[in-house]
């Protein structure tokens, strides 16, 4: 089961119009055009989806619209999390999960609970959940890590948690998870600039930012390092570094979604209080385009 999510997983971004509503086609031509780039699955209602800023029935709406769209052509994720524990475990256990295949959940945000309270966290949400559950550590969003003490414990206690996606940047943290893991236990990038170390340390791929926008060559990248040839994956990782990191520069998703603007596919729009990039920013993000399209 958890082999379907081993290899380059999608963060989609939720488009919006110009009015701040949401783009439906928009989103129909980013999961198309990931699709077409042979990604192994998507993810919805990640941060990358700035799930924060969508009310009850526009997670719903994204959430069954991507699931008719992708017609179960690749595995889909749906992103479930919050720092209210009843509360997400009865939208859980409130939701459909017709066309998914696994719950992705982020550590909670802002009450920056004990070990413990992260644990009896995960707990609840995997004895709710009817589908396999992807734990979610980014520290510097949640202000709270998830150690490796933490995820090990987790990964032996429930059988239906089967991946961790690791958005610490701490080595020696990840490496600890890889090499105390149960079997089957996925480890999954949560940083696509460092996606390449990871699988070489034994990580088994990524959510991916960048990958909404270059889905072939970054799929390819994850491709060819899980099957160990790292010098073939080095070309593609040193294609995209620059891109990647213009992306970041005025925060997620604002870069991803100007590059998705350039390719034509989405507009750029942000729900505030995220702000879209700037023309200083953008420029650039369209000159590395044309660089990385040039060399095909």
């Amino acid at each position: 089961m958890s082999q379907q999510f081993r290899g380059t997983g999608i963060a989609l971004v939720t488009p919006f119009n110009e009015d701040g509503s949401i783009d439906f086609e928009g989103l129909r031509k980013v999961i198309e055009h990931d699709i077409k780039g042979g990604v192994e699955y998507l993810v919805s209602l990640g941060t990358t989806g700035e799930t924060a800023t969508l009310n009850k029935d526009e997670k719903l709406q994204v959430l069954r619209f991507t699931a008719e769209v992708v017609n179960k052509r690749v595995p889909l994720v749906a992103g479930f999390g919050g720092n209210d524990t009843r509360e997400l475990v009865e939208a859980i256990k409130g939701f459909d999960f017709v066309g998914y295949d696994a719950l992705l959940s982020a550590s909670p945000y802002y009450n920056k609970p004990t070990q413990e309270g992260i644990y009896q966290h995960y707990k609840a949400v995997a004895e709710a959940s009817p589908v396999p559950v992807i734990l979610y550590n980014v520290p510097g969003r949640t202000s709270s890590n998830v150690t490796a003490e933490t995820t090990l414990r987790l990964a032996r206690d429930f059988k239906n948690i089967i991946a961790v996606k690791e958005a610490s940047g701490n080595f020696d943290q990840v490496m600890q998870i890889i090499k105390n893991k149960p079997d089957g236990f996925l480890v999954i990038s949560g940083d696509d600039l460092i996606t390449l170390p990871l699988i070489a340390c034994g990580a088994d791929g990524v959510i991916s930012v960048v990958g909404n926008a270059m889905p072939a060559y970054f799929s390819e990248m994850v491709r060819l390092a899980l099957q160990g040839d790292f010098i073939a994956a080095r070309k593609l990782h040193y294609k995209l570094t620059d891109l990647t990191n213009l992306l970041f520069v005025e925060g997620n998703p604002g870069g991803v979604k100007t590059v998705l603007q350039l390719q034509g596919i989405c507009t750029n729009q942000v729900r505030l209080p995220l702000w879209r990039i700037s023309n200083e920013l953008a420029k650039k993000l369209e000159a590395e385009l044309h660089i990385i399209n040039q060399a095909q």
